[in-house]
Order: C-alpha cells, then sequence, then structure tokens
C-alpha cells in the first residue's frame, strides 16, 4: 500500500461519528474548563436516555475513558465539580453486581444557569438579541437535519440492510444486568441465539425490558426464584407468555399462596 493510500485509510479510521468529541462552547464557558464541559456535555446526553424512574443513569470510569478519553481521576475532579454547581447529583448504585457511580442530571438548575449567565452577558456566546439567537439556532438544526439526510440518503442498500437488521444485544443484556444484578456477558453465542431467534418472532426491545421488569419485580427478591432470572429463562420459548403477564407486581412477596410448590412462587415453574 502506497504512503498516500496507509494516510488516507488512517485518516478514515479516526474520523466519524464514534471518533469525535464534540462539545458546546457554552458548556465550556459555563463550567471553565475543557474537561468538566466535555463531561458535562456526555451526561446531558446521557439524561434522557435513563429508563430508571428515579432519572439516574451509570457510567463506569473505563467506560468514561473509552468514550471520553478523560481518566478515572479527570471524571471524580469534574465530576465534583459539578454536583457543587447543582447540575450535577450522584448517587452510588449497584450495576452489574458491583457499585458504580450513577449519574443525574438537574436540566432545570442548568437551564436557569445558562439563562442566568445570558442576561448578565457572561456567556459571550450570545452577543445577538433572543430572536436572532432563536433564527440562528434554527439555521444550525436545519443544517444539521440535513446533512444526517443526505448521509443517509446515500448509504449504500447493502448498509441499509445491515442498519435494518441490527440487534441491540448488548443493551438487552446490560439491562438485565442493571435490574437483577446481575453480570451476564453480551456476547455469549447462547444468550444471543435466544435474543436472535425472538427478534426474528417480530419483538423489539421494549419487549424484551418489559419481560425484564416483570420477572424481576416478580422474582428479585425470591431466593428459590432469582437464579432464573437468566437469558435462558426469560429469553426462550416462554418469552410471549412472560410478556403478557398482567398485574405482576401485585404478586410480589407473596409467600402465603396456598399450592405453590416454592413459596414466594405462583404458577408455572420458568423451565
Amino acid at each position: 500500500m502506497s504512503n498516500y493510500n496507509t494516510i488516507r485509510t488512517i485518516i478514515s479510521q479516526m474520523s466519524g461519528q464514534e471518533n469525535i468529541v464534540v462539545v458546546p462552547k457554552l458548556f465550556v464557558k459555563l463550567t471553565g474548563d475543557l474537561t468538566t464541559a466535555i463531561l458535562l456535555n456526555q451526561i446531558v446526553f446521557y439524561s434522557d436516555k435513563s429508563k430508571r424512574k428515579d432519572g439516574f443513569f451509570y457510567k463506569t470510569y473505563k467506560e468514561w475513558e473509552e468514550e471520553i478519553c478523560l481518566t478515572e481521576r479527570q471524571v471524580r475532579y469534574s465530576t465534583k465539580k459539578l454536583v457543587a454547581s447543582g447540575y450535577v447529583e450522584t448517587a452510588l448504585k449497584k450495576a452489574n453486581g458491583a457499585p458504580t457511580v450513577h449519574y443525574k442530571l438537574d436540566f432545570d438548575k442548568l437551564l436557569d444557569s445558562i439563562l442566568t449567565n445570558c442576561q448578565n452577558g457572561n456567556l459571550h456566546i450570545v452577543g445577538m438579541e433572543p430572536d436572532k439567537m432563536s433564527e440562528s439556532l434554527t439555521e444550525i438544526t436545519t443544517e444539521t437535519t440535513t446533512k444526517i439526510t443526505t448521509l443517509k440518503d446515500n448509504m449504500s442498500s447493502d448498509q441499509k440492510e445491515r442498519s435494518k437488521d441490527y440487534i441491540p444485544y448488548e443493551d438487552i443484556v446490560s439491562y438485565l444486568n442493571e435490574q437483577a444484578g446481575k453480570s451476564f456477558k453480551h456476547k455469549t453465542a447462547k444468550t444471543r441465539s435466544l435474543i436472535k431467534a425472538r427478534f426474528k418472532d417480530g419483538f423489539t426491545i421494549d419487549d424484551f425490558k418489559q419481560v425484564i421488569d416483570i420477572k424481576t419485580a416478580q422474582w428479585l427478591t425470591d431466593q428459590n426464584m432469582n437464579q432464573y432470572l437468566r437469558p435462558e429463562t426469560l429469553f426462550g420459548t416462554k418469552f410471549e407468555g412472560y410478556l403478557n403477564e398482567k398485574g405482576a407486581k401485585k404478586h410480589v412477596g407473596n409467600s402465603n399462596a396456598k399450592g405453590s410448590k416454592i413459596p414466594g412462587f405462583k404458577g408455572e415453574l420458568p423451565f
């Protein structure tokens, strides 16, 4: 391969959405340093994607480093700074069987701070009337949307087909681990085959999460049934039956069910 082609290949591998960290200049001015701005930007991004009712989401220090190239020391420093500013709340909760820092954005506090600083003229990203700012943001949004649409239109039919066939193995297994306090691997052949089979049946990621929610509500605190909170049980042939169970949470902790072979469990065994 020629030097030109080698350099071109390297540049291509460096580029792309997964290899770019984009940080709004506003966040840099607001936090006072680039490192904290990068972390804040990602917390804002993930804040509306959490499936937890309390709004928290978790990231390990290793995941932060892989995603935004910040060391554990940098993340700890920036997190303390964001907590002190009131933009972020943290809590140590169990994830994948281990205590992990969870994050929650105080969006109202962040928005209030942005508006206050803009009104005081401390953030010079403004420098324009509100109407003009709105027009500018609209133009940026329109331009970005147009570029994304163009990229989608330019995708080859093969790329579109691969995108259509995408199965979120990691998201599903991570959700199970988070809800049940387990540590299953999403790359296990058996687990992937079960998930793939259910997707072929027409089920979606939301169906998987609903089944996980239903069965963790029933079995999580049951010493006998907790062992069945696993892919081979939840994602097997009884998947549709679990999905259609009604009032699952009403039976949690009901250890006085007459006729049950296992205390706290009503109905057919999951195998």
